[in-house]
C-alpha cells in the first residue's frame, strides 16, 4: 500500500523559477493541445517574465496575444506596453514584428472590455515614437479603433470640460479634454486622433468611407462642446475631475485631426454652379460679364445695381442670401457679434507658395484651434474724421499680428467688440470664406471665373456717421457686396499708371496727389444688393450716415471679395511657365546637352527668364492677371476671352523676342550676385512644374548663389559665345513656342495652388462648425 505523506508539498511559485524556466514553461504550454486547461500556469510565468522581454519571449507574444483566454491576452498586452516604454530600441523592435502588432489589432476587437482596453494602452505606449505611429498609421489600425470607438461611445450623452496642463514659450495654455465616459471609449478616440495625426493624404483618403464621414460627424459635434466649453468658465485643474476621465487629448490634437479628415474628398465644400455666382455679381445679362472684362477689368469701377428697390433680386439668384439668413438667426444687427464673435478660432496664415497641407499643419500644429488673433483675423478701427487716419480700439495690440509675438483675443476682449462698435468703430473681420461653408462655395466659383487659385472673402461693420479704413488703395482687385444698410463710397483717379503688385510695398500717399484728385472723385451709394467692383491701386474710402435713405438706422455690413493675383499667374507668369514648359520639352527632344554648352544654355535659360521678370517690371500688360484658365473660357469653344488671351499672349512673346537684350539682362543679374541678392527669387515658384518624380526633392531648376558667381565668371571669359547662344534661344522660343503647350503646364502649376488652398479652406470651415 502507498504511502501518502503527511504534509501536502506546496507548488512552485513563479518567482522560484528562472526566466529560462518560465519561457520553456510557456512554450510548452502553448504547444499543448489543450493550452487553455494551463491558464494559472502561463499566468504565472507572464508575471514573472514582465520585466525581462528578450527576443524568444518576444517571439511568444503574437501567440499570447490572440490566446482565448481574455485575462492572458491583456497580460500579454500590458507586457508589450511595459517594453515599450523600456527604450526607443526595444520600442521600435516591437513596432517592426509584424505578429506583435497584428496581435494587438486583434485584442482590440474583443468584446471582453479589459482586452480592448489593455491592447490600446499597448497601442498608446508604442505610439510614443515616430516610428511606432508610422507603423500602425501604415496598417489597419486606424479602421479597427473607429469601428471599435463608434461601437463603444455613448452618442448622445458626451459631456466635456477642460483641464490646464501647462503655458508654453508663447503663452499659450495646453488644455486636456476630459471624459464623461468609460475608460476605453476615451482610449480608442485618443489612439484614433494620434493615427489621423500621423497619416500622409494617401492614408487618409483610403479610410473607408463609411468611417471617415461617421467619425468626422462625431468630431465636428465634438468640436463644438469643446469650443462652448471654452466659453464658458475657466480651465479645471486635474484635481478637480473626479467623476470625469482626463484624457491625454489637447485642443491643438483635436482641432488637426478635424482639420486632417476634411481633406477627405467626402468632406469638402459643396460646390456652387458657376453660372449662379456669374449672374449673382454681373448681373442677368448675356453680355454683363463680357461687358465688365472687356471695358472695366483691372482699369475702372464698375457697379451693379442689385438692390431690392430693382425689384430684380430674387430669392434663388442671391447669392449672399444663405449668410446673412445665418447672421439674422444669431441675433439682431449688430448684436450677432457677440454670439459670433466667441466662437470663432484664427485661422492661421498659409504660405502663398506653400503646396504641401501636411507641411503647414507640421508647422502650426501646436496653434491649430487658437482663438482670434489681434489684427490677423480681426481690426477694429475708424478713421479720426479731423487727422484722416486710423485708430485702433486696441491700440496697445497694434502689433500683435506678428508671428512671433500674436496677441490672442481673450473672451472678454472679443465681448469689447460690441462697445466698441457703438463708440464708432468699424469691425474688420478676414477669412470669411474659411468660416462659413456658403462663402467659401462662393470664393472658390470665382477664383474659377477668373482663373486664379483662391479668392479672399473679409467682412466689415460699420455704425452710423462712421468710417473704418482711412483713404487707401489695394494691391487686389475687390467686389464689395453691399449685405445691409447703405455705405457711401469714394473713387479717386488712379495716381500710377502701373498697376500694383501683389505684396510690393505700397507708395504712401502725398497731401498734393489726394487735394488734386478730389475733383474727380466719384461717388456710389451701396444699397442691400449692390456690388461695386474697385480695381486694384485705385483710391478709395467709404463711410456710413446717420440714417439710412429709407430713413432706418444708418450702419453697414458689407464683404469684400478680394482678387489676388499672384506672380505665377499675372502674365509674367505664364510667360515663365511657357517658357519653361517649351526648354523642358526642348530638353527632352534633345536627351542631353554637351558639358560646356549645357553650362552655357543653362547661363542663358537664367538670362531669359530674368529679361522676362525685367519687361515684366516695366510692361503693365505683364503684370495683368492671366484668365486663360478662366472656367468661362474652358465652357466657350474659341469665345471671345480665348480670343482674347491669345492676341495677348503672341504680343508679350513678340515684346520678348524684341525687347530683351543680352547686356541689360547680364549687368542686372551681375550686379544682383554683388550685391548678394538671389536675382531669380521672384520665380522660385516655378520649381514646383519639375513634373520628373526621380528629380531629388531639393532639386532647384536655378543655380545657387554660389554657383551663380562662378558661372558668371565663366560666362564673362566667353561673352560673345554666351550672348550669341542667347540672342539664338531667345529667338527659337519666340518662334516655337505653342500656346497650348503652356496652358497644359499653366493649369497643372495651377491646380496644385488650388489643391493646397482648398484643402485649407476646407479646414479651416470644419473648425467653424456650428458657428
Amino acid at each position: 500500500m502507498k504511502k501518502h505523506c503527511s504534509k501536502r508539498k506546496r507548488k512552485p511559485e513563479s518567482d522560484d523559477i528562472s526566466d529560462d524556466a518560465a519561457f520553456a514553461v510557456v512554450l510548452a504550454a502553448l504547444s499543448s493541445p489543450n493550452p487553455n486547461s494551463l491558464r494559472p500556469l502561463i499566468k504565472k510565468c507572464l508575471n514573472k517574465l514582465r520585466n525581462s522581454l528578450t527576443n524568444p519571449i518576444l517571439s511568444l507574444l503574437p501567440a499570447l496575444l490572440t490566446f482565448k483566454s481574455p485575462t492572458i491576452a491583456s497580460r500579454a498586452a500590458e507586457m508589450v506596453g511595459s517594453a515599450a516604454l523600456e527604450s526607443l530600441d526595444m520600442n521600435q523592435r516591437i513596432s517592426s514584428d509584424a505578429g506583435i502588432i497584428n496581435g494587438l489589432l486583434a485584442a482590440l476587437g474583443s468584446s471582453k472590455t479589459r482586452l480592448p482596453a489593455a491592447a490600446c494602452h499597448a497601442l498608446l505606449d508604442l505610439c510614443t515614437t515616430s516610428v511606432g505611429r508610422r507603423r500602425f498609421a501604415h496598417s489597419s489600425a486606424l479602421p479597427r479603433l473607429l469601428f471599435g470607438f463608434l461601437q463603444v461611445h455613448k452618442s448622445s450623452m458626451i459631456s466635456v470640460s477642460l483641464f490646464s496642463v501647462s503655458v508654453d514659450s508663447e503663452g499659450i495654455t495646453s488644455l486636456n479634454i476630459g471624459f464623461e465616459e468609460d475608460e476605453l471609449p476615451v482610449l480608442l478616440l485618443n489612439a484614433a486622433i494620434i493615427l489621423i495625426n500621423t497619416c500622409n493624404i494617401e492614408q487618409l483618403e483610403n479610410i473607408p468611407t463609411n468611417l471617415s464621414q461617421a467619425f468626422f460627424a462625431f468630431m465636428r459635434n465634438l468640436w463644438a462642446k469643446v469650443r462652448n466649453e471654452m466659453l464658458q468658465k475657466n480651465p479645471l485643474e486635474s484635481t478637480q475631475g473626479e467623476n470625469l476621465y482626463i484624457s491625454n487629448i489637447r485642443i491643438s490634437h483635436m482641432a488637426e485631426s478635424l482639420f486632417r479628415l476634411s481633406i477627405c474628398a467626402s468632406h469638402r465644400t459643396k460646390p456652387l454652379p458657376f453660372h449662379a455666382v456669374e449672374r449673382g455679381i454681373f448681373g442677368f445679362s448675356e453680355s454683363g460679364f463680357k461687358d465688365f472684362m472687356s471695358n472695366h477689368w483691372e482699369v475702372s469701377p464698375f457697379l451693379v445695381r442689385r438692390g431690392l428697390s430693382e425689384g430684380d433680386l430674387v430669392e434663388e439668384d442671391d447669392i449672399f442670401g444663405p449668410f446673412v439668413g445665418l447672421l439674422n438667426s444669431t441675433g439682431k444687427f449688430p448684436s450677432f457679434l457677440s454670439s459670433m464673435l466667441p466662437k470663432m478660432v484664427s485661422c492661421l496664415p498659409i504660405s502663398s507658395d506653400e503646396l504641401n497641407i501636411l507641411t503647414f499643419l507640421e508647422e502650426v500644429k501646436i496653434k491649430l484651434g487658437c482663438p482670434l488673433i489681434c489684427q490677423q483675423d480681426v481690426r477694429v478701427l475708424r478713421t479720426d474724421s479731423h487727422l484722416k487716419r486710423e485708430v485702433h480700439f486696441f491700440q496697445e495690440n497694434l502689433n500683435s499680428c506678428c508671428i512671433k509675438d500674436p496677441h490672442y483675443f481673450t473672451i472678454e476682449e472679443v465681448l469689447k467688440c460690441q462697445e466698441a462698435y457703438k463708440e464708432g468703430y468699424t469691425i474688420a473681420l478676414r477669412g470669411m470664406e474659411f468660416r462659413f461653408e456658403n462663402l467659401a462655395a462662393i470664393a472658390n466659383e470665382l477664383a474659377s471665373l477668373f482663373g486664379q487659385p483662391s479668392v479672399g472673402v473679409n467682412m466689415y461693420l460699420t455704425p452710423p456717421n462712421s468710417q473704418g479704413l482711412a483713404r487707401h488703395y489695394d494691391d487686389h482687385c475687390v467686389f464689395v457686396c453691399q449685405l445691409v444698410g447703405t455705405k457711401q463710397w469714394r473713387l479717386f483717379p488712379q495716381s500710377n499708371v502701373q498697376l500694383p503688385r501683389l505684396y510690393d510695398t505700397l507708395d504712401r500717399l502725398h497731401d498734393s496727389e489726394v487735394q488734386n484728385s478730389m475733383a474727380e472723385c466719384k461717388q456710389f451709394l451701396l444699397r442691400e444688393g449692390d456690388i461695386l467692383y474697385i480695381p486694384r491701386g485705385i483710391l478709395h474710402e467709404a463711410c456710413t450716415e446717420n440714417l439710412s435713405f429709407d430713413g432706418s438706422d444708418g450702419y453697414s455690413l458689407h464683404l469684400t471679395l478680394g482678387i489676388e493675383v499672384e506672380p505665377p499667374f499675372e502674365w509674367e507668369g505664364f510667360i515663365h511657365v511657357a517658357f519653361f514648359s517649351w526648354n523642358e520639352n526642348q530638353k527632352q527632344a534633345h536627351n542631353s546637352f554637351e558639358s560646356s554648352s549645357g553650362i552655357i544654355h543653362d547661363i542663358c535659360v537664367n538670362l531669359l527668364h530674368a529679361a522676362i521678370g525685367m519687361i515684366g517690371d516695366s510692361d503693365s500688360t505683364f503684370r495683368k492677371a492671366c484668365l486663360v484658365a478662366s472656367v468661362f473660357s474652358q465652357s466657350h469653344t474659341l469665345n471671345w476671352l480665348d480670343l482674347n488671351q491669345r492676341v495677348i499672349f503672341c504680343q508679350l512673346i513678340d515684346k520678348i523676342n524684341t525687347e530683351s537684350h543680352f547686356l541689360e539682362v547680364f549687368t542686372s543679374i551681375e550686379l544682383a550676385v554683388h550685391k548678394n541678392k538671389d536675382p531669380f527669387q521672384r520665380i522660385r515658384w516655378l520649381g514646383s512644374l519639375n513634373l520628373e518624380e526621380e528629380s531629388s526633392p531639393n532639386h532647384d531648376q536655378y543655380m545657387p548663389l554660389m554657383g551663380m558667381k562662378n558661372l558668371l565668371s565663366l560666362c564673362i571669359q566667353h561673352k560673345d559665345k554666351v550672348e550669341a547662344a542667347f540672342q539664338q534661344l531667345r529667338s527659337r522660343f519666340s518662334s516655337e513656342v505653342i500656346f497650348e503647350d503652356a496652358i497644359e503646364s499653366y493649369k497643372i502649376l495651377l491646380e496644385k495652388y488650388r489643391k493646397a488652398r482648398k484643402q485649407y479652406m476646407n479646414g479651416m470651415v470644419s473648425l467653424h462648425y456650428e458657428l
